[in-house]
């Protein structure tokens, strides 16, 4: 009998060991199994099944890989355009005074509405033709009387001659412009001198310490072998790095500032080139204003009003008594406080954009300015009108944000993160503007910035595509304002990656590049009758 038991009680291990490696069996494989079988997996947070993905997800990620490549693309696009030239001797760069400009088919009087075309032939420094192309210019015409500016339209044949064509879009008096920016020689030292390095510009970061402060180097990139802080999005691959200081967590940055380092990467004798007497040297300076008058019959076409998605000309408008006039819409006055009633307008980027928060607040008069408990020069900014039901906002962008002052640093972020906390609807109004900030650093730093912004934007309209955004282009500044950083060369290859970014998208574009060449304004904050002109462009697309 106790024998009997002792064999039962073996037999009931064993039927226990066996029943607990098959649950154990089958739970290791119940993915595979369902697999199998196709049934839904269910896990927290998750409801999906074993099979491919929908090729359109709902919000894409694009992979650090696929990133690189377009960067690439868009890298090899702009080499395409500028051209490596090489030379032994400043004489041999295209000269303003020895180069002839010729105006085609000219007239004692023009007619508005017609075309007059220039013909450029460059020479360099000892009258010698060029026989290739890549200078930077920039073409104007202009009435000062009139208060009225356009650009010209500059076609290079690459061949050392040049096609100017301007449109005579008003009645009188017109003076012609054709500035030498750089020789090509110059565009492509800045170029090349551009890819080489980080560090034209250094930052300052400050870490609080207890009641003190530690002040230490930081940059979008830092060669060194001491310890670093690095403040990565790991999601869009972009950084920034301080040298960390002893005893201090990188988490207790607070504060950041810049200035100019004293490096070039430009030789002596290329620097000669950006020399205060070389830069923006007037091409048509022996020629007379003419004559445009109204002897055209014919009426203009009535224009569409401004919208989305409009092609981009160039010119793409003119100024008339100081009032930008599009090309391809029509702009109406718009009354703005009835324009913004019950919106919510988030202006994102640079101290150009900012410009607009302060013209809003000067010019409506019951929009009250919030406190956020932010000091110094890039502060947040918020405004809002609680009878119109109006809130309006300015932030900075991220790092690079170039500024001898010291700038709060605790909330600073990437835009593309701010826009995925959007949540957007018909009456959210999103306003981006970069690149200023950004001219002191290698192209590709922009070019995956503004690729970022791009991925962000296209997430908001999949999923609110009712949301109104508009990308304000960068404009010209300074002409003579150390070259090497800051040249309108680098703006204007940015605006052109900006364009081709953009163009996939049901976005708005204000060309602020072109219209500031109208105005004449060469200055990083274009005066504000500029910046009201720019807001009627905003109103008429969303209004």
């Amino acid at each position: 009998m106790t024998m009997r038991m002792a064999n039962h009680k073996s037999l009931l291990v064993l039927l226990l060991i066996l029943a607990s490696w098959i649950t154990f069996t089958v739970f290791r494989n119940s993915t595979e199994l369902w697999t199998a079988l196709k049934l839904p997996i269910s896990l927290p947070h998750w409801n999906f099944f074993m099979k491919s993905c929908p090729e359109a997800p709902l919000n894409p990620v694009v992979s650090p890989r696929k990133t690189e490549l377009r960067i690439k693309k868009i890298m090899e696009k702009l080499d395409q355009l500028i051209p490596n030239r090489p030379f032994t001797h400043v004489t041999s760069t295209t000269s303003a005074k020895q180069s002839r400009a010729t105006i085609l088919n000219p007239q004692d009087t023009y007619c508005r509405g017609d075309q007059l075309d220039v013909l450029l032939e460059v020479k360099d420094h000892l009258g010698r033709r060029k026989q290739y192309g890549g200078d930077f210019l920039r073409a104007r015409m202009f009435s000062p009387a009139l208060k009225a500016g356009a650009s010209g339209k500059v076609t290079d044949f690459n061949n050392g001659t040049y096609l100017v064509s301007f449109t005579l879009f008003w009645v009188g008096k017109v003076s012609l412009s054709l500035l030498l920016i750089h020789p090509s020689e110059g565009v492509s030292a800045l170029w090349r001198a551009r890819k080489q390095g980080y560090d034209r510009v250094i930052f300052t970061g400050q870490f609080a310490n207890g009641t003190s402060q530690v002040n230490s180097d930081c940059a979008l990139f830092l060669n060194s072998s001491t310890e670093l802080c690095e403040y990565l999005d790991t999601r869009d691959q972009e950084a920034f790095y301080c040298v960390k200081p002893q005893r201090v967590p990188c988490a207790a940055l607070t504060h950041m500032r810049s200035k100019n380092k004293n490096v070039s990467y430009l030789s002596k004798q290329e620097r000669s080139l950006f020399e205060r007497s070389n830069v923006g040297v007037e091409i048509m300076e022996k020629f007379d204003a003419i004559t445009v008058s109204n002897c055209n019959k014919k009426t203009a076409p009535v224009q569409k009003k401004c919208k989305f998605g409009m092609t981009s000309t160039v010119p793409s408008g003119h100024v008339w008594k100081n009032t930008w006039n599009p090309i391809s819409c029509s702009l109406a006055p718009i009354e703005m406080k009835e324009c913004l009633k019950g919106k919510f307008v988030y202006l994102l980027g640079d101290s150009t954009i900012r410009q607009w928060m302060e013209y809003f607040k000067s010019s409506i008069n019951t929009l009250k300015s919030v406190d956020l408990h932010e000091t110094g020069k890039f502060q947040h900014q918020f405004g809002v009108d609680l009878d119109k039901n109006i809130k309006i906002q300015w932030q900075k962008h991220g790092y690079p944000l170039v500024g001898s002052l010291n700038f709060s640093v605790k909330e600073i972020e990437y835009l593309a993160r701010v826009i995925d906390r959007i949540g957007g609807e018909k009456n959210t109004i999103i306003v981006i503007s970069l690149g200023q900030h950004f001219r002191p650093f290698p192209i590709d730093v922009f070019i995956q910035r503004a690729l970022n912004v791009h991925d962000a934007v296209q997430r908001l309209l999949l999923r609110s595509p009712d949301t109104m955004v508009i990308i304000k282009a960068e404009n010209i500044r300074e002409m003579h304002n150390d070259a090497e950083r800051f040249s309108d060369f680098h703006g204007y290859i940015q605006h052109l990656a900006i364009k081709d970014i953009f163009q996939d998208l049901n976005v708005g574009i204000i060309d602020a590049w072109d219209i500031t060449i109208a105005y004449g304004t060469n200055d990083v904050h274009p005066p504000q009758s500029v910046v009201k002109n720019q807001i009627n462009i905003m109103l008429n697309f969303i209004c």
